[in-house]
């Protein structure tokens, strides 16, 4: 009995020095959670620990935490910007290769030749597939390191492409617009022509998980595009509320249009009709979505609007940072970058996503037309359409 009493005994000394300490009593030897001397070493300890080894928060001194003070809204902001910021940097595959940097300097640049014109790109997780609009033709391009892989033919003026269900489809801005299909098994070949009567013009691409969509910038019309067991596949365009559509993208919920005639991003519902109609710049081009927002740049207005989809406000209107006739964006979970192809001023504006700061401009080569951009998660690329290359950085 008496041990008994005395381990209940000391279990009560314990106790009521933890209490001691967590009030800033006298038993602060035993009340340190790493450099914290006012924090007890508790099952909180870690959590306190992590935030202060993330660099969220470094206590109010060198050695206290002041864990019982209340935490104002702008403190609060402050530890929430640095979460966000911490949590998407360690969590990225840039991060897992070790390769944290932003590529300055042309000379910096990875480069690949490619088909004639090439004007928009897309990332299938392992490798990139150029669009190669006057020379007919598509490339797949290894993401790790650059290497021309295969080259399909057959895709008259491609112009667009999307990566889905297995294989990738190619947008022809032809009169009707035309779409193209890639099984990415064979080594290279002839493209697979799966529908021939898209709206003029067919230009921007993107699936929402059933069906295939595109903007036809020449026929003011957006097709809609239902895939068959074999060609051809079923196309309805619709033609109601549009100017001139000239891009598109899905965010998860809606179809959105970037309405380059009349300066607007449009939100489509499932049969295409608009939704809502969202005022941006001068001549707005291609459109991404960060997983929050939407990046819209204006060609038109040297400006890139950034829209909540949501709700259609437009949160910021970005300038500077090099854009001169901004002509397409894409996103690489982190930053957005968006490339400028007035003549004298071509490169790359790289902004961070998560509060629209700049980061960097990046030139291009003198007359190299940077047109279509697009991200494997570790670098960007950027098509060149008058040197017939992409660019990686």
């Amino acid at each position: 009995m008496r041990l008994h009493r005395g381990i209940r005994q000391v279990s009560r000394m314990v106790f009521a020095a933890a209490l001691s300490l967590a009030a800033g009593g006298a038993w602060s030897l035993l009340a340190t959670c790493g450099p914290f001397t006012d924090v007890v070493a508790d099952v909180f300890c870690p959590f306190v620990l992590e935030i202060f080894y993330l660099e969220i928060t470094t206590g109010t001194t060198a050695t206290t935490y002041d864990p019982t003070s209340n935490v104002s809204r702008l403190q609060m902001a402050a530890f929430l910007s640095r979460t966000v910021d911490r949590t998407l940097l360690r969590g990225s595959r840039r991060a897992a290769l070790n390769q944290f940097w932003t590529v300055r300097g042309e000379v910096n640049l990875g480069v690949t030749n490619v088909g004639t014109d090439p004007f928009n790109l897309a990332a299938d997780g392992a490798d990139i597939w150029v669009a190669n609009n006057v020379s007919g033709t598509v490339s797949r391009v290894r993401a790790s390191d650059g290497l021309l892989l295969q080259t399909w033919t057959g895709a008259g003026a491609a112009f667009d492409l999307v990566a889905a269900m297995g294989h990738v489809f190619v947008t022809g801005n032809l009169t009707p617009g035309k779409l193209y299909q890639i099984d990415p098994a064979p080594a290279g070949g002839s493209v697979t022509t799966v529908a021939t009567n898209l709206g003029g013009d067919a230009r921007g691409i993107t699936f929402d998980g059933a069906r295939l969509w595109t903007a036809n910038r020449g026929s003011s019309s957006v097709s809609i595009i239902s895939p068959q067991p074999a060609p051809p596949y079923i196309v309805q365009t619709v033609t109601a509320g549009f100017s001139g559509p000239f891009d598109t993208l899905y965010d998860g919920t809606n179809i959105w249009i970037t309405d380059f005639t009349a300066g607007s991003l449009l939100k489509l519902d499932g049969n295409g009709g608009v939704l809502q109609t969202v005022t941006v710049g001068a001549f707005p081009t291609s459109a991404v979505f960060d997983g929050n927002n939407i990046w819209v740049p204006n060609n038109g207005s040297n400006s890139v609007s950034v829209v909540r989809p949501a709700t259609g406000a437009v949160l910021a209107t970005l300038t500077g940072n090099g854009l001169n006739s901004p002509n397409t964006v894409s996103f690489d979970g982190q930053r957005v970058l968006v490339t400028n192809s007035a003549l004298g001023f071509e490169g790359a504006s790289i902004w961070k996503a998560a509060d629209f700061t700049p980061i960097v401009f990046i030139s291009t080569p003198m007359s190299s037309s940077p047109a279509g951009t697009c991200s494997d998660g570790i670098h960007f690329w950027v098509a060149l359409a008058s040197t017939n290359q992409i660019i990686r950085f």
